[in-house]
């Protein structure tokens, strides 16, 4: 079946053989009980946390699809090359205001993007010659790497601390640093997002707490054919039954 796991937006996602892992092991212990789903959104916030970064309560009850759509995610998941409004309709079709965008995105702080097609526009376009939205010097580094690597080179979306979940995310937007355009498009002036990239960029503190909120609002976000508020709370007790 292709699943929303085959989508491109997901091309490059790794990682998925730990999740299979997990789920292997709790199937030994407590079989049929808890889902892949759950286990993906309790693997997120421990990995959030080993980085450094916050920790928050999941709900658990989630079920897993036996129909994971391919066409859903290439339409419901953020386009690295989108503008400030698309992502602020996309984000708004789910539930998530401006404030969850900005913080959400965040999580850019940790990772790389794996293909130069991702970020091409800013860094050879006539913006990338130094344009206002970008640093110039940033721009030729980037372009250098991918004509190296034959548009197939890796780049950190934090640059400073690519491997730790900080605050760092922000201060690269500050400095047009930002390596996406759907990341440096937060950092507009006058708008709701520009002013919260330059409040969790001095404040890390701030941006862990929005961030947190946000997570566990995205968490309960709820897909079409899902559980009733007693279903979810029957399936908690009914984990802690048989995994206990």
């Amino acid at each position: 079946m292709e699943s929303e796991k085959d989508a491109e937006p997901n091309a490059t996602l790794a990682g998925f053989d730990v999740i299979d892992g997990i789920k292997s092991e709790l199937e030994r212990s407590c079989p049929a009980t808890v889902s892949c789903a759950d286990v993906l959104a309790l693997a997120a916030r421990d990995a959030v946390a080993m980085l450094g970064g916050p920790s928050w309560g999941v709900l658990l009850g989630r079920k897993d699809s036996l129909t994971a759509s391919i066409d859903m995610a290439k339409e419901d998941l953020p386009n690295p090359k989108d503008s400030l409004a698309e992502l602020i309709r996309m984000f708004e079709k789910n539930g998530l205001d401006e404030r969850d965008l900005t913080a959400l995105s965040g999580a850019h702080t940790v990772g790389v993007a794996h293909d130069c097609k991702n970020y091409d526009d800013r860094i050879y376009s006539r913006v990338g010659q130094g344009g206002d939205s970008i640093d110039p010097s940033f721009a030729a580094q980037r372009r250098q790497e991918c004509e190296q690597k034959h548009g197939n080179a890796t780049a950190p979306f934090d640059e400073r601390t690519p491997a730790k979940f900080d605050n760092a995310y922000y201060i690269d937007l500050l400095a047009r640093r930002g390596l996406l355009t759907s990341d440096q498009e937060l950092y507009t002036q006058g708008c709701e997002t520009g002013d919260l990239v330059k409040t969790y960029a001095m404040n890390g503190n701030v941006f862990f707490a929005d961030f947190t909120r946000a997570m566990v609002k995205m968490g309960n976000i709820r897909p079409k054919h899902w559980w009733t508020p007693a279903e979810v709370r029957y399936s908690r007790l009914e984990t802690i039954y048989w995994c206990t």
